[in-house]
């Protein structure tokens, strides 16, 4: 069993993070324990906490992670795309949930506490999503509509965000929907002429 002299304190937040992503993409966050994940590593569950504080702060880590792979997959997708980027974010945004359903739904089914704010670290992870997004409805609205560019942007992501979760989750099966990314790109297409 390690010891905690065995790693360096930034060293062991890394290699808890590393493996509890691991652990969260490979069985989903109903599944995620600190027992497990300690036992992996081969350190306690108090190392754990006395890492991270709480259980809440290792799944902010944990999702703070994830955040970080889909802007990076974002940018990536946009920095490759020389015409029709708005579908290019769109689709990539089914893609990333779907290739990383587990991690990307540990995203929405991790709540903290009513009585704890939302960290500025991961708050800044969010916006910078937001951010991509939203340069790219710009560009897309006629420029008398400019200036909607942010609040359609929440509005068009919570319209993707549905129809992404419906897919994942299986629901749009259910309700006999066959193409839900051509649906969900119609909505954009139709918000932002």
């Amino acid at each position: 069993m390690a010891r905690r002299s065995d790693h360096s304190r930034d060293e062991l937040k890394t290699l808890i993070i590393n493996e509890g992503h691991r652990q969260i993409c490979e069985a989903g966050y109903g599944n995620f324990s600190a027992r497990k994940l300690a036992k992996r590593i081969g350190y306690t569950v108090g190392t754990i906490y006395h890492v991270f504080g709480s259980l809440d702060h290792l799944m902010l880590a944990i999702n703070g992670r994830t955040l970080d792979k889909w802007h990076h997959y974002l940018a990536l997708k946009l920095e490759g795309a020389e015409t029709d980027r708005l579908q290019t974010a769109v689709e990539a945004y089914f893609e990333f949930a779907i290739v990383n359903r587990h991690g990307w739904l540990a995203l929405m089914d991790f709540r903290l506490p009513e009585d704890q704010q939302i960290p500025d670290g991961y708050v800044a992870k969010v916006a910078a999503i937001m951010e991509l997004v939203c340069r790219e409805v710009a560009e897309a609205l006629p420029d008398n509509r400019k200036s909607e560019a942010v609040g359609l942007t929440r509005s068009l992501l919570a319209t993707v965000h549905g129809h992404c979760f419906f897919t994942v989750n299986g629901t749009f099966d259910a309700l006999g929907e066959d193409n839900p990314l051509k649906a969900a790109l119609a909505r954009v297409i139709d918000a932002t002429r």
